[in-house]
C-alpha cells in the first residue's frame, strides 16, 4: 500500500528522529575525540569542548547536535550545503570553510581550494581534491569539491569529498580516521575499488558514508514509499569490510540513514 506525501514525510521525520546516532570515540591528546554520524555525509566531531560540524543537513535530526565552533562544507548540492542547517548550528562568528562553488550560494564563509590549508578557530584544515577521472554523468570536475584533513588532539581526520580515488587521496599520510563515500553513481567507488583506495593510505580507522544515493534522494523529497534497496546496501558494506580484512584497518559501521519505514 502506498502512503500519501504527508504521511511519507511524517514517517521519515519520525524515523530520522528515532534513529538517534550512537557516538564512538578515538583516544587523543587532551581527551577522546567523539564522532557522531548524523545523516549521509553529515557528522559531528567533538574534542575537548570544541565542535566541528561537517556538511550539516536539516534532513537529519539536529535536535541533539551541538553548536559548532567550525563548519566544513565539502560541496554545493543541498545535502552538503544547507544554509538553514548552518544557521541552526553555527556559533556566532564561527568559521565556515567551503568551496568556491558553495561560496557562490553561501557567501558568509571562507574558500579553500584543493591543496590549500589554513587555521580556522585555531584548527589546521587542509583541503584535498575531490573529483572524478572517469567520464560519465554525474561528473564531479576537479576543483569543485573538497575533502578535508583536520588535526585534533594529535590525530588526523580525513573527510573525503565525493569523487574517485584521486592521486591526492592516495598520497595522504598519517591518517588516523577516514570518512569515505561508497556506491557512487556510474560504478565509481564501489566496495572493492574503495577498499583498494583505502589500502593506499591506510588510515587506522575507516567509516563509510554517502553510500545510499537513491534513499538520500527520497529523504530530500519523500513522495510515496521509500525506494527499494536495489543495490543491497548491507551486502556492499560487508563486501568492503571483507576486502580490507587483514590490512590492519579498523572498520566502524554506523547508521548514517534512518530505517526504510514502509
Amino acid at each position: 500500500m502506498r502512503v500519501s506525501s504527508v504521511a511519507a514525510l511524517i514517517i521519515v521525520l519520525a524515523s530520522v528522529s528515532m534513529a538517534a546516532q550512537s557516538s564512538s570515540r578515538i583516544a587523543a591528546d587532551g581527551g577522546d575525540i567523539v564522532i557522531t554520524p548524523i545523516i549521509h555525509a553529515s557528522a559531528q566531531i567533538e574534542h575537548a569542548g570544541f565542535v566541528i560540524q561537517v556538511d550539516p543537513w536539516t534532513v537529519g535530526d539536529l535536535s541533539a547536535a551541538k553548536p559548532a565552533d567550525l563548519i566544513l562544507i565539502t560541496d554545493d548540492p543541498g545535502h552538503h550545503l544547507d544554509p538553514d542547517a548552518i544557521a541552526t548550528l553555527r556559533k556566532p562568528g564561527a568559521p565556515v570553510v567551503l568551496t568556491a562553488t558553495a561560496h557562490a550560494r553561501f557567501s558568509d564563509g571562507t574558500v579553500l581550494t584543493n591543496g590549500e590549508s589554513g587555521l580556522f578557530a585555531d584548527i589546521r584544515v587542509e583541503a584535498v581534491g575531490a573529483y572524478d577521472m572517469t567520464p560519465g554523468r554525474p561528473f564531479h570536475p576537479r576543483g569543485e569539491a573538497n575533502g578535508y584533513v583536520v588535526t585534533l588532539g594529535g590525530k588526523r581526520l580525513f573527510f573525503s569529498g565525493v569523487g574517485e580515488c584521486v592521486p591526492e587521496i592516495q598520497a595522504l599520510q598519517n591518517i588516523d580516521v577516514a570518512f569515505m563515500p561508497m556506491n557512487l553513481p556510474v560504478d565509481r567507488m564501489r566496495p572493492r575499488p574503495l577498499a583498494e583506495c583505502v589500502k593506499t593510505f591506510k588510515p587506522k580507522v575507516v567509516y563509510l558514508n554517502h553510500y545510499d544515493q537513491a534513499y538520500t534522494g527520497w529523504l530530500s523529497n519523500p513522495q510515496g514509499d521509500p525506494p527499494a534497496d536495489a543495490q543491497d546496501t548491507p551486502a556492499t558494506i560487508r563486501a568492503f569490510q571483507a576486502a580490507i580484512e587483514g590490512e590492519g584497518i579498523e572498520f566502524r559501521d554506523a547508521a548514517w540513514y534512518p530505517p526504510r519505514a514502509r
